[in-house]
């Protein structure tokens, strides 16, 4: 039977949202492994929306939900909604959408919180002893939600004060090169750092594809 992977997206765009490479690639790796991604999202609005020509703000609102179904085809569900016990994992794409819509950790730091929906289920699944993926600045999430009380191991690559930043949340930070994994069997975390370090789409490819193989052996 084909594992049911929860993909939690943040929004359309690398500036405000979820880096699409990295979105993209996730799916891939999942689709081509035989597992069926289930594409979570909160229903809420954006943090911030970006021009990604300029790169600078726009004050149109537009909502996390709406704008994540762009990368799903449609076939998305509100992440508020979703449990842990009809996903056998749940992986979380980079882009500044973890940090701005899936958390406050753009603004807050260590004191970040993290949507509602979000927390609870990643809550639920480490309860249930089901693996937790995360890519590039996504790992700042799970040691938002899980860091004080499982201080699990992660990656954001060679980043030293993001790095700091984790772990004043709890987590234990583990330097890396591109397209390295890190699993963290204990707790059945598994990061890489994809665009915290890639400079091309295919350091991207091989780290997504790490992750996800590496995901679905714990599953």
């Amino acid at each position: 039977m084909a594992k049911r992977v929860g993909l939690i997206l943040s929004g359309c765009g690398v500036f405000d949202g979820s880096e699409i490479h990295e979105a993209v690639c996730t799916m891939l790796a999942l689709d081509r492994a035989g597992a069926e991604t289930v594409c979570l999202a909160p229903d809420r609005g954006q943090a911030a929306v970006v021009n990604h020509l300029t790169q600078t703000p726009q004050g149109e609102p537009r909502n996390v939900l709406v704008e994540s179904a762009r990368i799903a085809r449609g076939k998305i569900r509100d992440v508020a909604g979703a449990r842990a016990e009809e996903l056998d994992a749940v992986i979380l794409p980079g882009g500044f959408g973890a940090v701005k819509n899936l958390s406050t950790f753009a603004a807050d730091g260590p004191r970040a919180s993290v949507d509602p929906g979000v927390e609870r289920l990643l809550r639920e699944m480490h309860r249930l002893g089901k693996p937790v993926g995360a890519l590039c600045i996504a790992p700042a999430v799970v040691a938002a939600v899980l860091g004080k009380a499982a201080h699990p191991e992660i990656t954001v690559g060679t980043d030293a004060g993001t790095g700091k930043q984790l772990e004043a949340m709890g987590a234990r930070h583990v330097p890396t090169p591109v397209s390295d994994v890190v699993v963290d069997r204990k707790n059945k975390v598994v990061t890489t750092s994809c665009y915290m370090l890639a400079t091309r789409i295919s350091q991207v490819a091989d780290g997504a594809e790490k992750a996800v193989r590496a995901l679905l052996e714990l599953a």
